[in-house]
């Protein structure tokens, strides 16, 4: 039988070398995936039932020589914290936030010591040593309070350091370097006490030294073998990292000096198909990944894909890819650590927590949420479809509800569900409450989702990795309970949530397996596919989040990015090893968040090319139009003409016709098809609120006046109301929206200030001799147009602001919030008026004009605007300048002229044969 992958030797050691005596093999393997493949191995070349080796993964392994029990990331946090607090003074002592952004450093410092078996009094006290050379240059007089505190950190590391191992060791637990180091000293005892046993270790790459000692002791002991995976091509070249830590075993280790190494491979050179494959962003790979897997399957339908593997560079990409598979890939699994920080039910558990923490801060107040927090919990899509709260959405946007207490929250929803109550409950009742609240609330999430979707599956699986962190830390809390503050849990939260991962249940034997780069150590696959080759991402590049400088790390023999980077070259390799067709994805934008050069692997496969690879170059970009847009057109339907008609029976407003020549497909949306813009909560007064407020507040203040002239009394009586009449109105508009407050309690200042400011030029006009009728406010005109180049009669229909008749003379008035020039009211040609949209206002004033004309009663009539931010300007008349004549009063010509030029854009609107289309 020809043996292909590793485990599939691994299998032929067993049962020719060991099959009599395989209840007495230990395989002790570098992760515990590769124990099924191993099974699925040895099940290939037997034909009747036998009793499996045991196969343990190396962590395993020496967790059990150990006989120590490996401790929680998160619950290891909060035991150094108990020990901190034991050896630390009261004054000098942190709180845990604070102290989790150090420890969680110093730990994975503490491990690396234990690991490579160095003397931790040294190498902490050789830190110290470090800072204080630093600071040689400082007198004794100049040394400042915090400069002394971080000396004395330095000096504390190696009580830090002995005091946690004792403690750990004395509940028998143990962080992976501690058990590491008790396993060394372990051996022996372990050794003797297993004396009948003999232990495989294969498919090893970099050991550190605990590791090289334990197996080196039992090799000595003729208790154990080593297999490794090596081939020959990165073996026999002193410079290529990928045969780094191989080349050292085989070199220093005393075993080899008289025995041979097992076994040198040479699968490398055999034939390959690489691909690199180079395209913009990230999501570009993920799509060419779910490319290349349909062809995959469109050439051999047959195939199941189990030996066919996407490893991710980069865990983010994750998401996109099962979004870019496709349907027919059926059976996927997924072996990846995927980090809980982008996770949707953390990121719905992290916008809980700023919701009730802003309530809880608000001081002076019952428990107040801000209208953003609801919503971003509301719109949630792990709450959204099941909480059955659109309604209140659309009472919190439609009422301008900014800040909303507990009470009214409750009182606004009607039959809350289960859902709504978990999420809006007070956070009074201490940090475990507030735990027990979120765990009841993710199974409450966990439930709402159906197994049998795939998606839904994944979402299921985010949820229940955040429901286990939550109970962990209701563990804990129950046992710290010193800790009981929601900033602090907030905090804690969040140091906590980097350590979780999401795991995905799936079947490792069948379809397509999607892994991360060291979930894909001793396995063999015919077709790898590698996302996010690129410098920074694969390899991972020089960041070390270490206490440790460089320096001292090369010194004490600790791993640094060099080898870091051999182990990324040898998983890289192995890849690539025994594969026939293999696809290299990279990302071709060398700027950007996830951008980055070409993987220097890419360049290396290039420079030593075997002579049997195949290897070609593709760049991918998405296909680019010949316009970068192209401009909507829609044809006129017959049901559009219905609704046109519909439109000229009810009335064509002024602002409808602006909205055409503005743009005809914005025409299109809101007055064919009505749509309306989203209600919004509005939290500082938008521009057109402040205007309406000013509008009614000017038609409250003269409603009295209409029909009557206005005195000088009058103007002063409505400076009285001012203040009354505008905060009614801002209550009226704005709702239950926040007055007085902020930037809305300027707007509030501005519209009393343009109210007031009007009123003064009205008083100044009055003194000065003028006399003012009010004739209409905010009154509603229409008037029908009919003229044969339009199909059908068309109904002209506005608002006005205001009508008055002033010494004689009809001035139709609209009101302008913001800043009008003379110039916008000038007009010197007619030809094109209903062409450029800088016409909007002469458009407006005269369609006004024309809908009084007929109750005018032969009164010449003028049309014009009011600035509230050109009040100085005072009232601003339509004119016409032709040459050196003005004519400002409408006349029967310009009524003409202007009818023609809305006729034309009439007839445009109405013409079946021309579709609107879009302005860019």
């Amino acid at each position: 039988m020809i043996n292909y992958t590793f485990l599939d030797k691994i299998a032929t050691v067993l049962i020719e070398n060991y099959f009599d005596n395989l209840s007495n093999i230990t395989v002790v393997l570098p992760n515990k995936r590769a124990k099924i493949f191993l099974i699925e191995a040895l099940k290939k070349q037997v034909e009747n039932n036998i009793l499996s080796p045991e196969i343990i993964s190396i962590e395993d392994f020496i967790q059990e020589i150990a006989g120590i029990r490996a401790i929680d990331p998160i619950e290891l946090l909060f035991e150094f914290y108990e020990v901190y607090l034991s050896i630390t003074e009261k004054s000098n002592q942190q709180s845990f936030e604070l102290f989790a952004n150090w420890a969680k450093t110093l730990l994975q410092d503490f491990n690396e010591i234990d690991r490579y078996l160095l003397d931790p009094s040294h190498v902490l006290s050789y830190l110290k040593d470090i800072e204080d050379i630093k600071k040689w240059g400082i007198e004794v007089e100049n040394k400042t309070p915090l400069l002394e505190k971080y000396i004395d950190f330095w000096k504390m590391l190696p009580n830090y350091y002995q005091n946690l191992y004792s403690h750990l060791l004395n509940k028998g637990l143990g962080y992976q370097g501690l058990i590491y180091r008790e396993a060394v000293n372990n051996v022996n005892v372990y050794s003797e006490k297993v004396q009948n046993k003999q232990f495989l270790f294969a498919g090893f790459n970099a050991l550190n030294t605990a590791e090289e000692k334990i197996i080196q002791q039992l090799i000595s002991s003729s208790q154990a073998k080593v297999y490794w995976d090596v081939d020959q091509a990165f073996l026999n070249d002193p410079y290529h990292d990928a045969g780094l830590f191989v080349r050292r075993f085989k070199e220093n280790w005393k075993y080899y000096k008289s025995n041979p190494f097992e076994w040198i491979v040479n699968d490398f050179a055999n034939a390959k198909n690489i691909k690199v494959i180079g395209t913009p962003k990230t999501i570009g790979q993920a799509k060419i990944a779910g490319t290349i897997i349909e062809n995959i399957i469109i050439q051999n339908p047959t195939n199941k894909l189990d030996k066919v593997a996407v490893v991710l560079g980069e865990e983010n990409l994750l998401v996109p890819l099962l979004y870019s598979l496709p349907a027919s890939v059926g059976a996927l699994n997924i072996t990846m650590g995927y980090s809980s920080k982008n996770n949707p039910a953390q990121i719905l558990i992290a916008k809980l927590f700023k919701m009730h923490t802003n309530a809880l801060s608000r001081k002076n107040s019952s428990y107040v949420f801000y209208y953003k927090d609801v919503l971003d919990i509301l719109t949630h899509p792990l709450v959204d479809p099941y909480a059955q709260t659109s309604s209140l959405v659309n009472v919190i946007n439609n009422n301008n509800y900014t800040f909303i207490t507990h009470q009214k929250l409750m009182e606004l929803s009607t039959a809350p569900s289960e859902l709504f109550l978990l999420l809006f409950s007070k956070w009074e009742n201490g940090s475990i409450a507030v735990l027990d609240s979120i765990s009841t609330l993710l199974l409450t999430i966990k439930n709402n989702l159906n197994n049998d979707n795939e998606e839904e599956k994944i979402t299921k699986a985010f949820v229940f990795a955040i429901f286990k962190v939550i109970n962990k830390l209701i563990n804990y809390y129950s046992q710290h309970q010193h800790i009981d503050k929601i900033e602090t849990l907030y905090a804690i939260y969040k140091q906590v949530i980097d350590l979780a991962e999401v795991s995905f249940e799936g079947e490792p034997l069948n379809g397509l397996q999607i892994m991360g780069v060291l979930e894909s150590r001793v396995l063999d696959f015919d077709t790898v596919i590698v996302t996010s080759m690129n410098e920074g991402k694969f390899p991972a590049g020089k960041s070390q989040n270490s206490f440790i400088p460089y320096d001292v790390k090369r010194e004490l023999g600790l791993p640094t990015f060099k080898e870091k980077d051999a182990i990324y070259t040898y998983h890289f390799y192995h890849l690539l090893q025994r594969a026939k067709n293999i696809y290299l994805l990279y990302n071709t934008e060398s700027e950007g968040l996830d951008a980055g050069e070409k993987s220097r692997f890419i360049t290396q496969l290039e420079v030593e090319k075997q002579v049997n690879h195949n290897l070609t170059h593709e760049i991918y970009n998405a296909v680019l139009p010949d316009l970068a847009y192209e401009p909507m057109v829609i044809p006129k339907s017959e049901l559009v003409m219905t609704r046109l008609r519909e439109i000229a029976e009810k009335g064509f407003s002024p602002s409808a016709l602006t909205s055409y020549i503005r743009n005809p497909i914005q025409f299109y949306f809101q007055k064919i098809l009505r749509i309306s813009e989203v209600e919004e909560v509005e939290e500082n007064i938008a521009l057109n609120t402040l205007g309406t407020i000013i509008h009614e507040t000017l038609k409250v203040l003269y409603e009295p006046f209409i029909g009557k002239f206005i005195l000088e009394s009058d103007i002063l009586n409505c400076f009285k109301q001012i203040d009354h009449e505008v905060l009614k109105q801002f209550k009226l508009i704005y709702k239950e929206g926040e007055i007085k407050k902020g930037r809305n309690l300027l707007a509030f200042e501005v519209a009393k200030r343009n109210v007031s400011n009007f009123l003064k030029v009205e008083l100044e006009s009055i003194k000065a001799g003028d006399t003012i009728k009010i004739i209409a406010l905010e009154q509603t005109y229409h008037r029908t147009l009919n003229h044969s180049n339009l199909p059908f009669p068309v109904l002209i229909k506005g608002n006005v602001d205001r009508i008055e008749e002033r010494n004689g003379t009809i001035r139709i008035i609209d009101y302008k919030t913001g800043k009008v020039e003379k110039s916008s009211v000038t007009l010197k040609s007619w030809k094109g008026l209903t062409e450029d949209i800088k016409n909007d206002k002469v458009i407006q004033v005269l369609a006004y004009a024309y809908m009084f004309g007929d109750e005018s009663n032969g009164k010449p009539i003028e049309a014009g605007i009011v600035s509230f931010k050109n009040l100085k300007s005072g009232f601003l008349p339509f004119v016409y300048k032709e040459g050196k004549e003005i004519e400002s009063l409408i006349s029967p010509s310009i009524c003409n002229n202007y009818l023609e030029q809305i006729v034309l854009l009439l007839a445009e609107i109405l013409d079946e044969n021309i579709p609107f289309k879009e302005k860019i």
